[in-house]
């Protein structure tokens, strides 16, 4: 690898330690307020990524993922996902079941977004201040990928198949009659998803997601 493509590499990793550790932080804060101490007994209710690292979600696999999507070519296309230590919650420690399952299954979401919107606005006043140009690279690339991968994170797991956070939330809803469609979710949801991801379903879902917020970084400053 070159010089170059580590040093992204090494930004990238910090940026996404840093969004898995707020979204499972997240989910463990959000349990702890409805009444379940499990994660924050275990130490999860933190940013510290040693808490909240899968060796082979968190490091293997998206370090090896940013490696092949640095080669181009139809190999990039791959799906290759990376993920956190699952925070362990006792639902029936909660107060108000329904709500908490809610709160708590959003709580990673709205962590993660949390982080994109503080990236979009750092981003959105050296635009507006025609500073952009003049930053560090290293400060752009990481604000790029604090927003980007934020908002790809907090829309990702609002997918409705486990072990997706979507998923959870759904079944809140569903009427009883539909356990049955969930449980086989259950079973083949991560192929599904999987199957969904590499037909590109997820970028059509992303891409104008991300168009929008282009236009809204854009509009109203000088590189307009």
């Amino acid at each position: 690898m070159t010089s170059g493509l580590v040093a992204h590499l090494v930004i990238y990793m910090v940026v996404l330690l840093l969004a898995i550790s707020a979204h499972e932080a997240g989910h463990a804060w959000m349990s702890n307020r409805f009444g379940d101490d499990t994660a924050r007994l275990l130490g999860r209710v933190t940013l510290n990524p040693i808490a909240h690292i899968d060796p082979i979600g968190t490091l293997l696999i998206p370090i090896v993922g940013f490696i092949i999507g640095s080669m181009g070519g139809p190999i990039a296309s791959i799906p290759l996902i990376g993920w956190g230590k699952p925070t362990p919650v006792n639902p029936l420690r909660w107060r108000n079941k329904d709500l908490a399952n809610v709160m708590v299954s959003s709580a990673g979401i709205m962590a993660n977004m949390i982080l994109a919107i503080i990236a979009f606005t750092i981003i959105k006043v050296l635009l507006m201040r025609a500073l952009w140009e003049s930053t560090p690279e290293p400060v752009v690339i990481m604000l790029q990928y604090l927003l980007i991968m934020n908002v790809s994170l907090a829309v990702f797991n609002l997918l409705p198949f486990p072990p997706l956070d979507g998923s959870k939330i759904l079944e809140t809803f569903l009427p009883a009659s539909m356990q049955p469609i969930l449980q086989v979710l259950e079973q083949y949801g991560f192929i599904i998803l999987m199957f969904l991801i590499y037909i590109g379903v997820f970028r059509a879902i992303i891409s104008p997601i991300m168009s929008l917020i282009d236009f809204l970084l854009i509009v109203g400053t000088p590189y307009r």
